[in-house]
């Protein structure tokens, strides 16, 4: 009888007692390895994780790219328990929030305020409430993936306009039919198709993800920034993902472009939960014509943690180390892909590489590969949130050597040499988002 780990047990229980199973559409097992996947942790220290089993994994995936400085590192760790020694909360407020809201105009001159929340999906929400506010315009133009809220969702009203930008058919139900038509997608590098929505609709906001799956052309970034400008319009680059990888601060720096609002998550606490929104004075100051507020927004550990990472982040150059890593595998993929003679894309931002199997049979290699990495105690799928804990000889060496083994065997598969069904052990993993940039 086919042992099943504890992981699988406590998942069948979640599934029976939460909706969807748990809280983060992305780490649903279903996603990645249905009926054998881990999906919980007991421990974790660096670029690994232990399971309900206590069996040590190298993590290659870092999902959701939270931990960039590697996870449970000492120094932050060290700082948050004496924070949590000293008390998290009270009816005063904590004084971090000053010093990081300072910290993050420091490092973006252009901005001089600062909200604080404690996810992505509120941090989105503040920057629209602040941007309709300073507007007086509803309607949205978006390109990228900004959360769970109504504003954003209720771009599938009627038009599924956020087929290409999440997954086909994504269900919106309580989601109130009237805000239908106040939230537009664009394409990533299709300026003309902005600006035709600019031209078409009263556009007030312009709500964009700065780079993911590729990168700006033809100067599309400069021309966004133009094109708001010269209208009138509210311009938000979200950095959730992409902030502190590249650059220290936003990524729009490198591309020397500067938003309205910006905002900040995942590797700004390197874990622990902590969101910010930064924008130019005149634009902030009408959170003050809105109700913005949160009881938990104010809590110590985050703005503290945000602070010790800033600082760690500093001492090492971290956003030197991240594309340095993720350039490495993915050039390291490309010889593999090239060495066994399967054809797949490769593609993502120096700092978090992507590839993919093409074909009608993709997601079924993405299930073989995903089963196979996990033996050889690899969680891997085809994303790498690229860590300062995976700039290691002794763990690319380990990571490489098995995905090579395990992509040989697809190509094999692919090659009609192998019956695919000695390894596919599992039903396919179901489709993950789909991103417009």
């Amino acid at each position: 009888m086919k042992k099943i780990n504890k992981g699988q047990k406590l998942w069948k229980k979640a599934k029976k007692l939460i909706p969807g199973g748990n809280m983060l559409f992305s780490k649903r097992s279903e996603l990645i390895l249905p009926e054998k996947w881990l999906s919980y942790y007991s421990k974790t220290k660096g670029a690994y994780v232990w399971d309900l089993d206590n069996k040590k994994y190298l993590d290659m995936m870092f999902y959701v790219g939270t931990s960039t400085l590697g996870y449970n590192h000492p120094k932050i760790n060290k700082h948050i328990n004496s924070i949590v020694n000293k008390g998290v909360m009270s009816s005063l407020n904590c004084f971090e929030e000053v010093k990081l809201s300072e910290k993050l105009v420091e490092i973006h001159p252009w901005a001089k305020m600062v909200r604080l929340c404690r996810s992505g999906g509120e941090a989105n929400s503040i920057a629209v409430r602040i941007a309709r506010a300073a507007s007086g315009k509803d309607k949205i133009a978006i390109c990228g993936y900004h959360g769970w809220h109504d504003w954003y969702l209720s771009a599938n009203i009627k038009k599924n306009g956020l087929d290409s930008h999440i997954i086909p058919g994504l269900p919106v139900r309580g989601v109130p039919k009237a805000l239908h038509d106040t939230v537009i997608p664009f394409e990533y590098n299709n300026f003309d198709q902005l600006k035709k929505i600019v031209c078409n609709h009263k556009i007030g906001t312009i709500k964009m993800e700065v780079a993911r799956s590729m990168q700006p052309k033809d100067n599309f970034l400069q021309k966004v920034r133009e094109l708001a400008t010269k209208n009138n319009i509210v311009l938000i680059f979200d950095e959730c993902t992409s902030g502190f990888r590249q650059t220290y601060g936003g990524m729009h720096k490198l591309y020397k472009v500067e938003p309205d609002i910006a905002m900040f998550g995942k590797a700004l606490g390197n874990g622990y939960a902590i969101t910010a929104v930064i924008g130019k004075k005149e634009i902030m100051n009408y959170a003050q014509d809105s109700f913005i507020s949160s009881t938990f927004w104010t809590e110590r550990i985050g703005p503290a943690a945000a602070l010790k990472t800033l600082e760690v982040m500093k001492e090492i150059q971290s956003w030197k180390i991240l594309p340095k890593v993720g350039k490495y595998i993915s050039s390291s993929w490309k010889d593999i892909f090239d060495s066994v003679g399967l054809n797949c894309d490769i593609f993502g931002t120096p700092a978090m590489p992507c590839f993919a199997f093409k074909g009608k049979n993709s997601q079924k290699y993405k299930t073989i590969f995903t089963d196979l990495m996990l033996k050889k105690k690899i969680l891997a799928s085809n994303v790498v949130f690229a860590s300062v804990s995976h700039d290691n000889e002794k763990v690319l060496r380990n990571y490489l050597n098995n995905f090579y083994d395990t992509v040989n065997i697809i190509s094999k598969i692919d090659k009609k040499q192998i019956n695919i069904k000695k390894y596919l052990n599992s039903p396919t993993c179901h489709s993950e988002f789909k991103r417009l940039n």
